[in-house]
């Protein structure tokens, strides 16, 4: 019997580094956070453009991480999510409610741009978990809607990345990805463009 050979690693098994990167850098300047939007858009960039699931599949940064820290650390169970979890309704119903979050934070970024609300200097975590941050910020470096922006942006990040974490903990490294609503999204994308063709 041959002895199992390891998987050849190719560059997006390092897509990882860039989590940790973004994660380091917003910690210590929240204006960083605005890079999460290379997060956002690439995986529509994909959808939309080709038509594929390659971005989740193969360089979302957040998977790579996942796999690094619960396939080859051994810090996940290795277990299958339940199937409520997998289900299309939860998928869809945690889209919504992310959604909402999104549309929360766009909210009230809108609200310190209009001079309606002053700048909160906090990262939420869960939605609901006020953290201080104050240091990652210095008033007056740029405008405060773009650093309420970028406080809002980083909390979904975290939160989202931590969820994540907690997930890989508990079953297979990337169950995430069963759940994420970027993913639940490209799919639908994926689904209606490749319909039209």
């Amino acid at each position: 019997m041959k002895p199992i050979q390891p998987i050849k690693k190719r560059w997006y098994h390092y897509l990882w580094i860039w989590s940790v990167f973004y994660f380091a850098m917003g910690f210590f300047n929240i204006i960083f956070a605005w890079l999460g939007l290379i997060s956002f858009f690439l995986p529509f960039v994909f959808a939309i453009g080709f038509g594929t699931k390659d971005f989740c599949n193969k360089y979302c940064d957040r998977g790579q991480l996942l796999r690094v820290i619960g396939g080859q650390t051994g810090f996940s169970t290795g277990k299958l999510m339940p199937s409520w979890l997998r289900s299309s309704w939860f998928r869809y119903g945690f889209l919504t409610f992310f959604m909402s979050m999104f549309g929360q934070m766009l909210y009230t970024t809108y609200l310190v741009s209009a001079g309606a609300k002053e700048l909160s200097e906090a990262v939420t975590l869960f939605w609901s978990i006020r953290v201080p941050w104050e240091w990652a910020y210095t008033a007056g470096s740029v405008e405060p809607w773009q650093a309420q922006f970028a406080f809002g942006l980083y909390s979904l990040m975290l939160t989202s990345a931590i969820i994540g974490i907690l997930l890989m903990l508990l079953f297979k490294p990337r169950s995430w990805c069963a759940v994420c609503p970027m993913g639940t999204m490209t799919q639908m994308i994926c689904k209606v463009r490749n319909n039209n063709e």
